[in-house]
């Protein structure tokens, strides 16, 4: 009986460090590439399509949004601090400090990655509007057919609502 519960104990073992050696082997190139330093805490580990398209700049040109935020001397024009923004095409799955044309969101969280004086700001979940998504706003061509209160929407900590989308 001893014996038969030592085997069981040993094989017991043996898997788990068959299973942590297989989860620290190393990975293919296949493999999806590491998110970006930049990347919100909380963020989705879904896949972005724009992120490699995404640099510093001391300006949000027109069409980007931004996901990050910090102090720096590079943007200054008169030797004080100034904000620089990591810039960045909207897309799908982008957590972004801007919502943007032709975008909903579905999500929301405050974060100090977004801040430009040092407090916390809000960061919108982007969604490219499409039917039977549940969404914090109804973007034009679209209507909803049922509602929720939920807090995942709000900029201010409270409940706000959240549409089913339909297309038009």
């Amino acid at each position: 009986m001893l014996r038969s519960k030592l085997r069981t104990l040993f094989v017991g073992v043996g898997s788990a460090v068959a299973m942590v050696g297989a989860a620290l082997a190393p990975t293919t190139a296949s493999a999806a590439p590491a998110l970006p330093s930049h990347t919100a805490v909380g963020a989705s580990k879904a896949p972005v399509e724009a992120s490699a398209a995404g640099f510093w700049s001391c300006t949000v040109p027109p069409g980007y949004t931004f996901t990050s935020t910090q102090n720096t001397l590079s943007c200054s024009t008169s030797g004080g601090f100034r904000t620089m923004y990591y810039v960045q095409p909207p897309a799908d799955g982008l957590w972004a400090c801007t919502t943007m044309p032709g975008f909903t969101y579905s999500s929301t969280q405050n974060t100090l990655s977004c801040s430009t004086s040092g407090g916390f700001r809000t960061m919108y979940y982007l969604r490219t509007p499409k039917t039977g998504l549940w969404a914090c706003t109804v973007p034009p061509g679209f209507t909803y057919t049922s509602t929720q209160n939920t807090l995942s929407c709000s900029t201010s900590g409270g409940f706000r609502t959240m549409y089913y989308l339909r297309a038009l």
